[in-house]
């Protein structure tokens, strides 16, 4: 059973972490890890061959690898290169790739996705959609932090006081958990909308105020991700959002709904309403952004507003997310492996959801 671990092309991340591999070895995989895969996160090519890994260049380890591991997909020239049978890990994203799944069984692949995995108590070590939101809540703050032009705390000095800033997060599933623990922490006020009513108490929990709107669908059965709201609830949720964002100095949006567009949460007009310096992090951009003015991978000004339009922040602290991602991978393997040898088992929950090719 030979491991080869890719280097991302457009990642600071990498799938598999020196920490990581005596504990695969000792299942009795071999590690094959491509030159410099990790350095970008602070891995070295040395610490990967002193944990027992064996660092070759692309084109040997596409060739050598019976299981292949990467973040992102590689690409359609190099899955066509590989030889029929090969396993490929890595967050495929099939709800927003819907021909994905053919192209591997074309090419006689087979495919796991990361993504897939169910978000249940069952699968919750290998949960990389989590790991991975939990960072980006925590980075979302900090972002916001650094650009708004006033402080976060309270502050009471000789020359005066200055009120804690307030932040408005918009969706608490973990990211907006992480942000809402994150900007307390740094002193802010801090208010949260879900449409789930079962957030109340988690987001009550963390010292914030819980903003209700009466009539949404519950989204507890999506798996982390919002769903789609009748017009109604959207249009009072709008106005409700509008006069919090028009008083919120940070406002963090995280409602990403997978496979479809991101709901806008934040229109032109509620930009408009917010104070000049004021700045949005919406987590949501990749879906097209919560916030109407949202431009993904862009940071903008727009009536005085700074909006980050940010999808992956985990990027942004590729050591602990790759550290992170590693540990949720290895827990992973281990539902492939029996007395030593690679044997998925089809029926089994995890294995099965997250199987597309």
């Amino acid at each position: 059973m030979k491991i080869g671990v890719l280097k991302e092309t457009s990642d600071r991340r990498v799938s598999l972490t020196p920490s990581s591999i005596p504990k695969l070895t000792a299942q009795g995989f071999e590690i094959v890890v491509e030159q410099s895969a990790g350095s970008s996160a602070g891995f070295a090519d040395v610490l990967y061959e002193e944990a027992g890994a064996k660092c070759i260049d692309r084109s040997s380890l596409l060739k050598q690898a019976t299981i292949l591991s990467s973040i992102h997909p590689l690409s359609s020239a190099e899955l066509a290169s590989l030889q029929a049978g090969t396993n490929l890990i890595a967050l495929f994203e099939p709800f927003n790739d819907s021909e994905i799944s053919e192209s591997l069984k074309k090419q006689e692949l087979i495919g796991y996705s990361m993504d897939m995995i169910p978000r249940t108590t069952l699968a919750q070590s290998m949960d990389v959609l989590s790991s991975m939101a939990s960072i980006a809540g925590y980075q979302a703050v900090l972002l916001g932090a650094f650009r708004l032009p006033r402080y976060l705390p309270m502050m009471i000095t000789a020359a005066g006081s200055i009120r804690p800033a307030m932040v408005l997060v918009l969706g608490a599933g973990v990211a907006g958990l992480q942000a809402i623990a994150t900007a307390k922490r740094l002193g802010a006020t801090v208010e949260a909308f879900d449409v789930r009513q079962a957030a109340k108490e988690e987001v009550q929990s963390l010292g914030a105020k819980f903003i209700e709107v009466e009539g949404a669908k519950d989204d507890s059965e999506a798996g982390g991700y919002a769903v789609e709201q009748s017009e109604d609830f959207l249009k009072r949720q709008r106005a409700k959002v509008q006069e919090r964002a028009a008083k919120a100095d940070i406002i963090i949006t995280t409602a990403l709904v997978r496979g479809r567009k991101s709901p806008i949460l934040l229109p032109a007009s509620t930009v408009k309403q917010m104070k000049p310096g004021s700045v949005v992090v919406d987590l949501a951009a990749s879906g097209g952004g919560n916030c109407e003015l949202t431009k993904n991978g862009e940071t903008i000004e727009a009536h005085g507003v700074t909006i980050i339009g940010n999808s992956n922040l985990a990027n942004e602290m590729p050591e602990d997310a790759s550290t992170l991602y590693s540990n949720n991978l290895v827990n992973y393997l281990k539902l492939f492996v029996q007395d030593g040898q690679w044997a998925p088992d089809p029926e089994n929950e995890i294995i099965k959801a997250s199987r597309i090719a």
